[in-house]
């Protein structure tokens, strides 16, 4: 297992792929500042939904786990090596666990500072909110990693799909259906931001906390099972 988790890391830290992540994660930092400079600044409500929801956890935030979890195992299928992990004599969640874990930990620490800087200067170093909205970022990254990682291996064009279930699902459906909200990540982590610190997006609705963190695994677990039922059931060329 560590050999493929150092592997999955070289291959997902390429050049090009990390200084788009790093120009990603610079953004709501970057729209942080800028409204807190301006003389008309919106209110905290107003903040949590353009900025937190909005940008961070409607598209920085996916896109960025995007560019890791779909390749996760695109190398390996494109160069038609994927046989050399399926045929190896292990359980398959020995190879999805490295290479969902392998897209945690590119993708979280990007994350991880972006949610702690622009929450830190948006809420003026309040302690507690700014630990709402990483805990959050870092528990929504894991879970679009389960979701993109699967998805990696069930189409080879894992991106393409990716940008319209983001721009579709998460930023359109889901911003203006209710019912839509219970199937969407983004919003288990506005409800685990809420659950954290309950003033944070105060006037809308919400999973409660603990149902929340039951979906929120389950979800994780379902994406999990379907890309270990795939590795086990897929063609090997």
């Amino acid at each position: 297992m560590r050999s493929v988790y150092l592997l999955t890391l070289r291959q997902l830290s390429g050049r090009w792929r990390l200084v788009i992540m790093t120009v990603l994660a610079s953004l709501p930092i970057i729209m942080a500042v800028l409204t807190l400079r301006d003389d008309d600044a919106p209110s905290t409500a107003q903040f949590d939904i353009v900025v937190l929801s909005s940008m961070l956890a409607g598209s920085i935030l996916p896109l960025i786990v995007l560019a890791t979890g779909a390749a996760a195992f695109s190398n390996e299928i494109e160069d038609r090596t994927i046989a050399n992990l399926t045929l190896a004599p292990i359980p398959r969640w020995q190879i999805l666990v490295p290479k969902l874990l392998a897209t945690i930990t590119l993708a979280a620490p990007f994350i991880a500072v972006s949610a702690f800087v622009t929450s830190h200067v948006a809420f003026l170093a309040d302690g507690r909110a700014t630990m709402a909205v990483v805990i959050a970022s870092v528990a929504a990254v894991a879970l679009y990693a389960s979701a993109f990682t699967w998805l990696g291996l069930v189409s080879t064009q894992a991106i393409g799909i990716g940008l319209l279930y983001i721009v579709l699902w998460e930023g359109l459906f889901a911003g203006f259906v209710a019912g839509v909200r219970l199937l969407s990540i983004r919003h288990y982590a506005i409800g685990i931001m809420h659950g954290l610190d309950p003033r944070r997006f105060a006037q809308g609705s919400h999973l409660g906390f603990v149902p929340v963190i039951v979906v929120s695994l389950a979800v994780f677990s379902l994406f999990a099972f379907l890309s270990i039922r795939r590795l086990r059931r897929m063609d090997i060329p």
